[in-house]
């Protein structure tokens, strides 16, 4: 037999979907007090916000005709008709928050509108007890949520323990004071205020708020974005490769200032770091995306955690080419200047590509000489055994290098002065000391050399003696269609033979061992997913990566001072030069006040 439900069971269903924990009833009531424009929020909870949780803020509040209408279902001021869910410009729309954490709790709402007294109403657990009474207060809003899950104890007992749930509603919170710069907020447990947040506005004040939210070593390695281009803006910060997190636990994403996973754009986010992270590593960020809210669906899953993007493929390409731009200039920052303000002259014209280096054996020593190949088969001529190497010894002393008189005049890696046991380089700059791993240093040159000789002339096509015939849905054959310029591009034939199989006729050439089959696979699910694929890119940078490693300076090998000081300014000039190839830093420096402290001078 079919019952429509009761208002009450219906509430508590729709709280299941809504109110997961204290912290997901926390940002629910947070976003509300956004909505209605709040320059102060406080939030108060008392066992991890099972007992108590209490948020305030300095709204424009709700009036008193108003606040019975606030608790039912389905009740909001955000929206009116189908063109405003299109568009939806506010954190909150749906009108279930406040309807379904009364079905589960003891709520009690007070609220003020400028200029007049406060009201409050109150429900328990059913439906709710429109009795509006006086309850002076500024104006603003006050929601009060006592014994969560009183009337439910099956979804308490999924609850964990106060201190994790007290853990939850401040990262929910963190997550909110890092969406909104211009609005001040306090936490509080259990009567101890654990952190004030004032208004920011100035960017030293929002650098400081991040620092307090996800900790200081993020900001002292933070890289700042701000690209802007077809209607798009980015910004905020992202780690220097780096720093480097062992899980993805330190990524927050803003889309018009809502928090949301999405991933679209860690995927993105991982390709424009694929070139300098090694293993299985992951990218630290608070990036904000900024885009007219009628190119995006918030109305994707009840907790608004998700989103979804008209067109997938142009916000996909514009974070992608933002930050691989971005990551591309980290080459040398001293620590006093960045990569935009390094003043490092522009290398000639012959070397404008980041050239490597080839070693010239004839007279008994390696000869470092910065070329610039027109093929890549001239590359791999240069890419010989080097010279034997040198007898050990801990420190090998080179003839003395005359600095310039002015601090101005050093570039900012400086002048080298000795080579160490063979692998590293020893340089002196206006700030102390610069430490190099050698074939660190000279592989990302050649690696980025190699990229550079591949792209001038493309992915060169090989035809296959037998094409490769491959089973796929009928979907992948019409996307196949679709987007055959992008195999095209990198030097793969696609043809379509039915409406569920594919022949792949000719590969690149630099690929012509990878598994054509798994590739155009790999391919097609990232079309299908992301609307653009990375794939055969990531697969030539594999091998042009191998080929560096095995043509790059060897340990052991004897290094002249101008050799060193060659690779020091190729290293200035060379993108990414601040990371090997597989992500591992490439030099560092000590300044004069460090190395004073380690010897404990002027104490």
């Amino acid at each position: 037999m079919i019952k429509v439900l009761s208002p009450r069971l219906a509430n508590q269903i729709a709280a299941g979907e809504v109110v997961e924990r204290p912290a997901s009833v926390a940002k629910e009531l947070i976003e509300n007090a956004l909505d209605a424009g709040a320059t102060r929020i406080r939030v108060e909870a008392e066992r991890g916000g099972i007992a108590s949780l209490v948020i305030s803020d300095d709204g424009h509040g709700i009036e008193q005709q108003q606040l019975a209408l606030a608790l039912a279902r389905h009740a909001t001021s955000k929206i009116q008709d189908l063109d405003d869910l299109e568009g939806v410009a506010t954190l909150g729309f749906r009108g279930e928050a406040l309807a379904s954490i009364a079905s589960v709790s003891r709520l009690t709402l007070t609220s003020a509108v400028e200029g007049e007294t406060g009201f409050c109403v109150s429900a328990e657990g059913r439906d709710m007890v429109a009795d509006v009474r006086p309850a002076p207060r500024n104006r603003g809003t006050t929601l009060e949520i006592r014994d969560l899950f009183f009337n439910t104890p099956a979804r308490r007992k999924f609850l964990k323990t106060e201190k994790t749930e007290q853990n939850h509603i401040q990262t929910a919170l963190s997550r909110q004071a890092m969406s909104r710069f211009d609005v001040g907020f306090e936490w509080v447990h259990d009567g101890k205020v654990h952190w004030q947040l004032p208004q920011a506005a100035t960017e030293a004040a929002r650098a400081a708020r991040i620092a307090k939210l996800v900790g200081q070593p993020f900001m002292d390695a933070a890289l700042s974005v701000e690209a802007e281009a077809i209607g798009l803006r980015l910004h905020g910060w992202v780690a220097a490769p780096t720093f480097s997190r062992s899980q993805p636990d330190l990524q927050y994403l803003f889309v018009n200032g809502r928090v949301v996973r999405d991933r679209l754009v860690g995927h993105a986010i991982r390709q424009a770091y694929r070139d300098v992270m090694y293993g299985q590593r992951h990218p630290a960020y608070v990036l904000y995306l900024e885009l007219d809210p009628a190119s995006v669906d918030v109305n994707v899953h009840p907790t608004k955690h998700e989103v979804r993007f008209r067109d997938q493929r142009l916000v996909h390409d514009f974070l992608f080419k933002s930050l691989h731009r971005l990551l591309a200039q980290v080459r040398t920052d001293m620590p006093s200047a960045s990569a935009e303000s390094l003043d490092v002259a522009p290398a000639p014209a012959q070397l404008q590509t980041q050239s490597p280096l080839t070693f010239n054996q004839s007279a008994g020593a390696p000869n470092y000489q910065p070329v610039r190949p027109s093929a890549v088969s001239e590359q791999l001529l240069g890419l010989a055994e080097l010279a034997a190497p040198v007898s050990p010894a801990v420190f090998e002393a080179r003839e003395p290098v005359a600095l310039a008189d002015s601090d101005d005049e050093i570039p900012p890696l400086g002048y080298a002065v000795a080579q160490l046991h063979g692998v590293y380089l020893l340089a002196q700059n206006s700030h102390g000391l610069v430490l190099v791993d050698i074939h660190a240093a000279h592989e990302r040159i050649t690696y980025e050399a190699l990229k550079t000789a591949h792209d001038e002339q493309r992915l060169a096509s090989r035809p296959l003696l037998l094409p490769v015939t491959m089973a796929v849905s009928e979907t992948e054959a019409e996307l196949a269609q679709e987007r055959s310029e992008v195999f095209a591009q990198f030097g793969f034939q696609v043809d379509c033979l039915g409406p569920e199989t594919l022949a792949v006729r000719a590969v690149p050439a630099l690929l012509q061992n990878a598994p054509a089959e798994s590739l155009v696979r790999d391919v097609l699910s990232d079309l299908q997913q992301y609307g653009t694929s990375e794939r055969i890119l990531a697969r030539r940078d594999e091998l042009l990566g191998t080929m560096a490693c095995h043509g790059s300076v060897r340990a052991n090998r004897r290094l002249t001072v101008p050799e060193m000081n060659a690779l020091l300014r190729d290293m200035e000039r060379t993108e990414r030069s601040g990371q090997c190839n597989h992500g591992r830093p490439t030099w560092t420096a000590l300044s004069m006040h460090e190395l004073d402290r380690l010897f404990l001078r002027g104490r």
